[in-house]
């Protein structure tokens, strides 16, 4: 799933192809791409010009010369592609938006998802974050982010510190990959208590996640197929950096044991059992 770095490059990349364009000729081609709960059918934001593109944690949203907003969530395998008009279609497109006014003419913008979990909604603003990323708490980069009280609530909790940095209501825009990288780098354990660990340790592991998600995004974010590009088609290349995320049965850069993997949640989780203990 595309996780922070990923969503913000999508972000700075639509910012040059749609700010100042109207959107026309809306048209959904899956029954799933529009949430149910979108407040409108996206068709009828046929005509609104984008003013702006905004994002909180994995979150995007399209501000418009009207109340409402265009938001979206790649889900794990959403993409934006801006293209010609006319341009044969690429496999799993489920919505376009043809953009008009200004230069380059005739493009549009496609929503492609193989998997169909990323959607499109009309929402409303609230103190300025759409309501259906209300719950949704500021990411490490956002100006609102207050790392005293995050670094104080994740301490006063009993679950596993990995559950508690991927959890979207304590801070927002880490996923797996990012998660797994943050624990490398601050020398923690995925399955270590929240409680039991300093608030230095915690200070530490949050700087950690804020540098990786840096220079993933100088890279473009981590791409391991086609199912996470930006809007100019182009893959990030963030993942020759990876330190163990993947990385299992290969040596630890820092301390040359073999990264191993567990299960975790669902998921898997990868770390060095000899630097995280």
């Amino acid at each position: 799933m595309p996780e922070l770095p990923e969503v913000e490059t999508v972000r700075r990349g639509l910012e040059r192809w749609v700010i100042g364009k109207r959107l026309k000729n809306i048209q959904v081609l899956h029954p799933r791409v529009q949430r149910p709960n979108s407040w409108a059918p996206i068709t009828s934001l046929n005509g609104a010009k984008v003013t702006g593109i905004n994002r909180r944690g994995k979150f995007l949203w399209f501000e418009l010369d009207r109340p409402q907003v265009l938001m979206a969530h790649l889900g794990m395998s959403g993409q934006f592609l801006v293209q010609p008009k006319g341009k044969t279609d690429e496999r799993h497109v489920r919505a376009r938006l043809a953009l008009a006014g200004g230069m380059p003419k005739n493009r549009e913008l496609r929503f492609i998802d193989q998997r169909t979990f990323g959607w499109l909604a009309v929402d409303n603003l609230i103190d300025g974050i759409p309501s259906m990323a209300s719950h949704i708490a500021p990411d490490i980069f956002d100006p609102k982010f207050e790392q005293d009280a995050v670094v104080k609530n994740i301490k006063s909790r009993k679950s596993k510190i990995k559950s508690a940095i991927l959890d979207q209501q304590i801070l927002s825009g880490i996923g797996n990959i990012y998660a797994d990288e943050s624990l490398w780098a601050a020398r923690i354990h995925p399955e270590r208590i929240c409680n039991e660990l300093s608030a230095k340790k915690i200070n530490l592991l949050i700087n950690s996640a804020r540098e990786i998600m840096a220079r993933a995004l100088e890279s473009g974010g981590t791409s391991f197929d086609d199912l996470y590009i930006n809007v100019n088609g182009e893959s990030g290349y963030f993942e020759v950096q990876l330190e163990v995320y993947g990385c299992e049965g290969e040596p630890c850069s820092r301390c040359g044991r073999l990264v191993k993997r567990i299960s975790f949640a669902n998921r898997s989780s990868h770390f060095c059992s000899h630097c995280q203990r």
